[in-house]
């Protein structure tokens, strides 16, 4: 269960950076799959694949799918603010302005699960998460500079991706509401199966992709790797963290994407390292240790550690 002053353990904190570079794939993958496929059809494909895969796992666990409209609701629900609304909302964005500026617009979905959960009365609005929070946003705007390139119709790329992120926030909250018993596994599954169902109508409806003319290999390899590591694997691990240490945390993950992104860059690629992407990094750094909390009480307890020496 979460932690009272909301701090995340040394697992945790592995587990999110590990999510950041499965989700941090998913921005590469939407720009190549994006060249042949309609957005709806992307996110279709997205859930679908991901939900069959899991299906096997399922079995080989014993997990029993839920039964009657009750069982499904809390599933549906966060599959439509976790899944259908956000993954929709930001591939569109990502059809007017570049990837890197959708990652930084991306990165206030844990100011906007911060103030949605405190509005809903699930946790105190600490002065800490917030500061830490903006001061990571600004992080992630010093880690991309100039890389934003801006386009004409940026405006609404802007509000779409923003919207997105708003999604998320509230799926945070929904996440809180659902039931304790499922293991991450079968709440993975159970949400993209459920999100299959909405975007099934929605692509049949606004894309009819079965008129599409057939994608070439590589789109087809960027839909698998969309779909196995950034869907089906990164949803596995974002429902344990969010057992473990609460919906809040576990929406900082969107901080560390850009960061792993650059890394990523720098290790497989060789890409060079410029000083004002250091300089976000350890701006992003700094704002995770802020949240986090434990530092700053460290240094609080400092001075009155210090033993006393009469003269």
């Amino acid at each position: 269960m979460p932690s009272a002053d909301n701090r995340i353990d040394r697992r945790d904190w592995a587990l999110l950076g590990l999510l950041s570079v499965l989700w941090g794939g998913s921005f590469f993958f939407n720009g190549v799959i994006l060249r042949e496929l309609p957005p709806l059809t992307l996110v279709l494909l997205r859930v679908v694949l991901g939900a069959i895969l899991l299906l096997p796992l399922l079995r080989t666990r014993n997990i029993e799918f839920p039964s009657g409209v009750s069982g499904w609701a809390p599933f549906f629900a966060m599959g439509l603010f976790n899944n259908v609304l956000p993954f929709s909302l930001i591939v569109f964005g990502q059809t007017y302005i570049p990837s890197g500026l959708a990652s930084i617009l991306n990165a206030t979905t844990p100011l906007f699960a911060v103030i949605i959960m405190a509005a809903a009365g699930e946790e105190r609005l600490q002065a800490r998460r917030v500061a830490g929070v903006i001061v990571g946003v600004i992080g992630v705007a010093i880690l991309h500079g100039d890389a934003l390139g801006f386009e004409s119709r940026q405006g609404l790329g802007i509000l779409l991706c923003l919207a997105g992120a708003f999604s998320y926030g509230i799926a945070a909250l929904v996440g809180r509401r659902l039931p304790v018993h499922v293991p991450p596994l079968g709440t993975a599954a159970f949400q993209m199966m459920a999100s299959s169902v909405m975007m099934a109508v929605v692509a049949a409806v606004v894309d009819r992709p079965w008129l599409l003319p057939m994608p070439h290999a590589t789109t087809w390899l960027a839909v698998l790797g969309l779909a196995a590591l950034s869907t089906a694997l990164a949803y596995i691990v974002f429902f344990q963290i969010l057992q473990r240490s609460g919906p809040t945390n576990v929406m900082l993950v969107t901080l560390l994407i850009p960061v792993t992104a650059m890394l990523l860059g720098t290790l497989v690629l060789g890409e060079p390292v410029a000083l004002r992407e250091v300089i976000g990094a350890l701006v992003i750094s700094s704002a995770l240790l802020v949240i986090d909390g434990r530092v700053l009480a460290w240094f609080s307890r400092a001075p009155a550690s210090t033993p006393h020496t009469s003269r």
